[in-house]
């Protein structure tokens, strides 16, 4: 991602859209997903995302708000959204989107461009499913970029 992010989004080549697809399988996934939302509230989103992504194993209710110190949040605001549910919906709206694309796991990318009379609409043109080597993200970008 590093990589990704030095040669692509910060050059303005690409732009990065990120959506939650929160594997079943892991019981507070959807959960954790809210806690990066939340955190997001305040700025937060990506170190939030960090946090939980380097202890998957650790995602109970108390782990998130430990994560939640340890960045720097207002705790109260943080555990105030947190049991609101406020971002659910959206999470299961990002899931639907993921699956009627053809999403079954974690991680997915797709790459396209966006609908000229769209911005906020992108049309997929290649999916890569699952952890792959950096080649792989700059051959599918270069070959998209090529096309433009």
């Amino acid at each position: 991602m590093p990589e990704i992010e030095k040669e692509y989004i910060a050059t303005g080549k690409v732009k990065y859209v990120f959506l939650d697809f929160p594997l079943p399988f892991h019981k507070q996934a959807v959960k954790a997903a809210e806690a990066a939302h939340c955190a997001g509230d305040q700025g937060k989103y990506w170190e939030m995302h960090n946090q939980l992504f380097a202890n998957q194993k650790a995602m109970e209710p108390k782990d998130l708000t430990e994560y939640a110190k340890t960045i720097g949040l207002d705790s109260q605001k943080f555990q105030q959204c947190l049991n609101s549910g406020k971002y659910a919906e959206e999470i299961k709206k990002d899931i639907a989107e993921a699956q009627k694309a053809g999403v079954t796991g974690a991680p997915a990318f797709f790459f396209g461009y966006a609908e000229p009379d769209k911005p906020n609409t992108i049309k997929a043109t290649k999916m890569l499913k699952g952890a792959q080597p950096y080649s792989k993200f700059k051959e599918s970008i270069d070959s998209l970029l090529l096309q433009k």
